[in-house]
């Protein structure tokens, strides 16, 4: 996870897509008739990930993944990021002013934080607080369809994992169904981001695409291309592996290299390639 600058519905018709590289087809009912008209990406087209700065998409590039503070790119397919699970560092105090119960604790009452990112996690392990948290963050999804993004990747769906034994997959897996609920309402079409061992969850859950930090440094690009019908969004932040998952699924998958930071074009440490 990077640094961030930042209800059911029955089977509709299909929205008229206006850019040609996106499918038109409506997503089948996996998770009991729950998909609407979100629109799904097309697997290997040309991909940039900017969560850490909107700039001018590079030549090729024909899907973007940007901060949902960001405006998304015109003409493009625009994912919009959300971290779901977790507070930001710099909307701490509004949490804890007005949704201090929302955070999760431990048995001292003290924040239980990601301390890579220093970020308290939200406390999903209950359905009235999945579901509180649920309008707040479905509120910032459906901001996104409003400003013109054609899908989500809510961040953070593996924050269990640091969450000492509070939180378990469980939780993940019903506060993914509720956030997917709000974005497929809105439109969008929901990926998962990162966390292959949920991936037998995925149909329960509802997602439609996935975005895969490292995932041929992990070994896990087969497991998300099978799962997703190479309906992935693939990001490698080391050269090596960036070129082994080129050679290995550069002709079925959206790869993309870039610095861990992220940054904008045109600042310092920035690293960016595309097979």
């Amino acid at each position: 996870m990077i640094f961030r600058s930042g209800s059911r519905r029955l089977p509709a018709l299909c929205l008229a897509v206006t850019t040609a590289f996106l499918l038109s087809a409506c997503s089948s009912p996996e998770s009991g008739g729950r998909t609407p008209e979100a629109q799904r990406p097309t697997p290997d087209v040309g991909f940039d990930y900017q969560i850490g700065g909107a700039y001018k998409p590079p030549s090729g590039v024909r899907a973007v993944s940007r901060d949902r503070g960001d405006k998304p790119a015109r003409g493009l397919y625009n994912v919009c990021y959300v971290n779901a699970f977790q507070a930001q560092p710099d909307a701490v105090k509004w949490w804890r002013t007005h949704h201090d119960d929302l955070l999760l604790r431990d048995d001292d009452g003290e924040l239980v934080v990601d301390q890579d990112w220093d970020e308290p996690l939200f406390d999903i392990s209950t359905k009235t607080k999945r579901a509180r948290l649920g309008s707040i963050v479905g509120r910032w999804i459906r901001g996104c369809a409003d400003d013109g993004y054609q899908a989500v990747e809510p961040d953070n769906l593996d924050s269990f994992e640091r969450s000492h034994g509070l939180l378990d997959p469980s939780d993940a897996v019903e506060f993914a169904r509720v956030l997917v609920e709000r974005g497929h309402a809105a439109g969008l079409a929901v990926g998962q981001k990162n966390t292959a061992e949920l991936l037998p969850k995925r149909s329960t859950i509802g997602f439609d695409f996935a975005v895969a930090e490292e995932c041929q440094a992990y070994d896990e690009c087969r497991a998300y291309a099978s799962a997703y019908d190479d309906r992935v969004f693939a990001v490698e932040y080391r050269a090596a592996d960036f070129e082994r998952a080129c050679r290995a699924w550069g002709d079925r998958l959206s790869i993309v290299l870039r610095d861990m930071d992220v940054r904008p074009a045109g600042t310092k440490g920035y690293v960016r390639r595309a097979c």
